[in-house]
C-alpha cells in the first residue's frame, strides 16, 4: 500500500490539507460604472479584500520548503503535474517506437499506412526581402486499431470511469483522440505545401472572421528544405513569392492563406501574414476559453477526452467584440498541450472563435524541463518575430508558467505588452485549490494588467490605448503566493489595501507544491 511507503510529514500533511477551506462563492452586488471616458463596466461580483496574517508566514514558509524537500528526493519518479502546480494530462505520451510495439505492429504494416500531416495554423512576418511564413507540424501514421484495443488504452487517461460507462458520443470521442494519441511519428520525410488566398477562417463578429482578410494572389509551392525529426516535427520559417500579396510594409492589414500539405487528405491549415506592427492577442484556451477543469483531474479528463468543449461563460463574445471593433488585430492561440491532441482545440477554436494562428507543444519537448519551459520558449518566438507589434496576453491563474512568464514579458522586452488579462480561477471555482504567485507583477504598472472574474470584467477597455484595468474589479495585490489555506497569502503587498491581483481570494490553496499534488500522489500517480 503506497500510504505506508510515504514519508511521515506527507501523511501529517493530509488533515491539513483536508481541512483547507474551499473558496466561497461570491454574492452578487451591484455597482455602479464611472460615466467617464473610456467606459469601464462594473463587475457583477464583488470581493474583499484577502487578509494576509503575518504571524503565520513562517507556518506557509515552513511548510513550503519541507514539501519541497521531500518531492525533490523522491525524485525523477514525480508527476510532472506535482513539479508544475496543476494536474498535466497531457504528458509522457507514447511515440513511434513504443506505439508500434504495444500495438505489435512489423514493418511491412507501418510501411502500407498512408502517411497523415499535421499542418498547425501558422503566422508570417514581413522582412526586407518580403513575406517569411513559418511552416509548423508533425508527420505521422495512424495506425488501424480495433475498438475492444482503443477503450482499453483511452481508460488509461480516465480517473474514476471507463469508455464503456459513458454515453455512445462520448466514448466515441474518447476512442477518437486516443486514436490521435496512439500514432507513428515518422522521421526523415520530406514535406511540400501548397499555398492559396484564404476566404473564410473562423466564426468573429466581422465577414470571413478572424479580422484578416482575403489577399488578391499567394498561389504557390512551398517544399520544406530539411526533413521531419526523428520525432516527426517540423518547424521552420521561409520566404515565400509575393505573387500578388500586399507587401507587409504598405498594409496594417493581416492576410490569411490556405495551407496544404501535399499528399495528406487532412493536412490543411490556415496562415496569416502580419504586418510589423499592430495588436496581437496571445490567448490561452484551457480554462479561460473554454472549460476544462485542469485542477480537477477527473473532471479535467473527462472534458478534454470525451466531452464536447464548452465555451467559458460568454468569452465567444467578448473575442468577437475584439475583432469587430480592434481594427487589423492578431488573434494567436498558444496552448502547452501536446500537438497530438490539438486538433479538437483547433476545431474548437475555428467554430468559436476568430480565427488565429496557434502554438502547441511539439513532441522534442517532452521532458518535464522542457515541458515547463515551452510556454515561456513559445512566447519569445512571437515576440522577436513581431519587435514592433504590441501583444495581449490572456490565460487564468492556474497556470504556474503563465504567471512566471506573462509579467516576465513585460519586463524582458519593454514596451510590448499592452495588457495582461488573467482569469482568477481559485476565486470563482471552489474546485480549484491551486495558488498563484503573483510576485512577478511587482513593479508593472496596473493599468496594464487585470485579475478578473467573469468575461464581462473585459467589456469597455480601451485596450488600443494600453487601457487594460477595470477599477470596479478589486485586485488585492500581495506580491507572493495568493489562495493559502485559512485566507492566508505570502508576500510584501498589504491586501486591505493595495490593488493588484487576487479578486476573491478565498481558500484556494498553497498546494502547488503539496494540497491536491500531495493527495494525488498519494491516492495514484498516473493520471
Amino acid at each position: 500500500m503506497i500510504l505506508n511507503t510515504l514519508p511521515p510529514l506527507l501523511l501529517a500533511l493530509l488533515p491539513i490539507i483536508s481541512a483547507s477551506p474551499a473558496p466561497l462563492e461570491p454574492a452578487a452586488v451591484a455597482r455602479v460604472a464611472t460615466p467617464e471616458q473610456p467606459l469601464i463596466t462594473a463587475s457583477p461580483a464583488a470581493w474583499e479584500a484577502t487578509k494576509t496574517s503575518k504571524a503565520r508566514r513562517g507556518i506557509i514558509s515552513d511548510l513550503e520548503g519541507d514539501v519541497s524537500s521531500i518531492l525533490g528526493a523522491l525524485g525523477s519518479d514525480i508527476p510532472s503535474y506535482v513539479a508544475s502546480g496543476v494536474p498535466n494530462f497531457f504528458q509522457g505520451f507514447p511515440t513511434g517506437g513504443a506505439v508500434k510495439s504495444s500495438l505489435g505492429l512489423d514493418d511491412s504494416q507501418v510501411a502500407a499506412l498512408p502517411t497523415q500531416v499535421l499542418n498547425v495554423p501558422s503566422y508570417g512576418n514581413w522582412t526586407d526581402q518580403g513575406w517569411n511564413l513559418r511552416f509548423r507540424g508533425n508527420v505521422y501514421k495512424q495506425p488501424n486499431v480495433s475498438e475492444s484495443k482503443l477503450n482499453d488504452l483511452a481508460n488509461i487517461f480516465l480517473i474514476g470511469t471507463s469508455v464503456q460507462s459513458l454515453p455512445p458520443s462520448q466514448a466515441s470521442q474518447a476512442r477518437n483522440l486516443t486514436a490521435e494519441i496512439f500514432v507513428l511519428q515518422q522521421g526523415n520525410q520530406n514535406v511540400t505545401f501548397s499555398l492559396a488566398p484564404a476566404p473564410t477562417a473562423g466564426s468573429s463578429g466581422e465577414p470571413g472572421g478572424g479580422g484578416a482578410v482575403t489577399p488578391p494572389g499567394g498561389n504557390q509551392l512551398i517544399k520544406l528544405p530539411f526533413p521531419t525529426t526523428p520525432e516527426g516535427d517540423f518547424d521552420t520559417f521561409l520566404p515565400i513569392n509575393n505573387n500578388g500579396l500586399v507587401a507587409g510594409n504598405t498594409t496594417n492589414q493581416i492576410q490569411r492563406l490556405n495551407s496544404y500539405a501535399q499528399g495528406a487528405p487532412i493536412g490543411n491549415a490556415t496562415a496569416y501574414l502580419v504586418p510589423p506592427q499592430g495588436l496581437t492577442i496571445i490567448s490561452d484556451i484551457d480554462d479561460i476559453l473554454r472549460i476544462t477543469k485542469i485542477y480537477q483531474p477527473a473532471e479535467g479528463l473527462l472534458n478534454s477526452f470525451a466531452r464536447p468543449f464548452v465555451p467559458w461563460m460568454n468569452m465567444p463574445s467578448i473575442y468577437a467584440n475584439w475583432s469587430a471593433h480592434m481594427p487589423n488585430v492578431h488573434f494567436h492561440y498558444l496552448t502547452t498541450t501536446p500537438e497530438q491532441v490539438t486538433r479538437n482545440y483547433m476545431d474548437f477554436i475555428y467554430n468559436t472563435y476568430p480565427g488565429g494562428s496557434f502554438d502547441t507543444r511539439p513532441l522534442n519537448f517532452s521532458d518535464v524541463s522542457a515541458t515547463l519551459s515551452i510556454r515561456k520558449f513559445l512566447l519569445q518566438k512571437i515576440f522577436r518575430t513581431y519587435p514592433h507589434r504590441k501583444f495581449v496576453l490572456v490565460a487564468d491563474t492556474s497556470n504556474s508558467d503563465v504567471m512566471r512568464d506573462y509579467p516576465a514579458m513585460a519586463t524582458d522586452f519593454p514596451g510590448q505588452v499592452q495588457c495582461i488579462f488573467l482569469r482568477n480561477t481559485s476565486g470563482t471555482d471552489s474546485g480549484d485549490k491551486f495558488p498563484y504567485d503573483t510576485s512577478g507583477f511587482k513593479g508593472l504598472d496596473q493599468k496594464m494588467y487585470m485579475f478578473f472574474l467573469v468575461p464581462d470584467d473585459l467589456t469597455h477597455l480601451d485596450i488600443v490605448n494600453g487601457q487594460c484595468y477595470n477599477a470596479s474589479v478589486p485586485q488585492n495585490l500581495t506580491f507572493g503566493y495568493q489562495g493559502l489555506p485559512f485566507g492566508l497569502s505570502t508576500g510584501s503587498g498589504n491586501s486591505s489595501t493595495k490593488k493588484g491581483t487576487a479578486p476573491g481570494m478565498r481558500g484556494g490553496s498553497w498546494w502547488s507544491l503539496g494540497g491536491v499534488g500531495l493527495l494525488s500522489l498519494i491516492l495514484g500517480w498516473a493520471l
